[in-house]
């Protein structure tokens, strides 16, 4: 059995400079992600468990980093497919690694996909990152710890690999390589978010209202994709939280912890 972690979208995402290249940090997920087991004796190729990915993705994956394809590959998503919580980049890591290909997994999932998480890195959540080139612009120092309370608003949007109409945040970027403590760092997320929405919607989002409303330090969200995300203090997380926010629209909702400073 081989597990990736996912994300729940984006500490923040946009161009550097109005024609820069798309780059984010993201907000790493460690407990909840994608697992692939792998039974050789089945029959010749199969798929089974949630639909996670095409089974033409799978193939072409396989092919490109020379496996054979035989056997039943079960995949278990722990969040839907489109949230913006990178299971698609998890389930193709994840099957590589069980496939026996632990490295160089970058370039194989742009490939097949035409953009991906860093969620092939050790560190996913400690680089500035370009999905649409699958490298690293920079090391930048890991986000402070944070608990995270988060769902999805609204259905499932599969990232566009041709869409760059994304705000440019390189000042925020600027701000983010200063290693902010916790209460800078959800602002800088939460300006990211508000920027995106205001582009790219939806004009409904309440994640800035629920998060001034509970307390919370900041939102962030996935840039694409439904994932939303409410930012506290390690210990700080009020409880009854999950009902103002099913409310609101949210659902699949979770609470994690995140980071690795402080």
């Amino acid at each position: 059995m081989s597990f990736v972690a996912g994300h729940f979208g984006e500490w923040l995402q946009g161009r550097l400079g109005p024609e820069g290249p798309l780059a984010l940090v993201t907000l790493a997920c460690p407990d909840r992600g994608v697992r692939v087991t792998r039974e050789r004796a089945a029959a010749p190729f199969a798929l089974t468990g949630d639909p996670v990915l095409p089974e033409a993705l799978v193939r072409a994956l396989l092919q490109r980093i020379g496996r054979d394809a035989e056997g039943a590959w079960d995949l278990r998503a722990a969040f839907p497919v489109g949230g913006g919580a990178g299971m698609s980049t998890a389930a193709l890591v994840a099957i590589a690694r069980e496939a026996g290909v632990p490295e160089g997994l970058a370039e194989a999932c742009l490939a097949v996909e035409g953009a991906t998480d860093p969620l092939m890195l050790p560190a996913p959540d400690a680089v500035l990152w370009a999905p649409r080139q699958a490298r690293v612009l920079e090391n930048v120092a890991p986000p402070p710890r944070a608990e995270v309370v988060g769902g999805f608003f609204g259905p499932p949007l599969r990232t566009d690999p041709a869409d760059l109409a994304f705000p440019d945040v390189a000042d925020l970027v600027a701000a983010w390589r200063g290693a902010p403590e916790l209460a800078e760092a959800a602002g800088i997320a939460s300006e990211s978010a508000r920027r995106c929405t205001a582009l790219r919607g939806p004009s409904d989002d309440p994640t800035e209202a629920l998060a001034a409303a509970l307390g919370a330090l900041g939102h962030a969200r996935a840039h694409t994709g439904s994932a939303r995300a409410l930012i506290f203090a390690p210990g700080g997380v009020p409880e009854g939280l999950f009902e103002p926010m099913a409310e609101a629209g949210l659902t699949g909702l979770c609470h994690f912890t995140t980071g690795g400073r402080g």
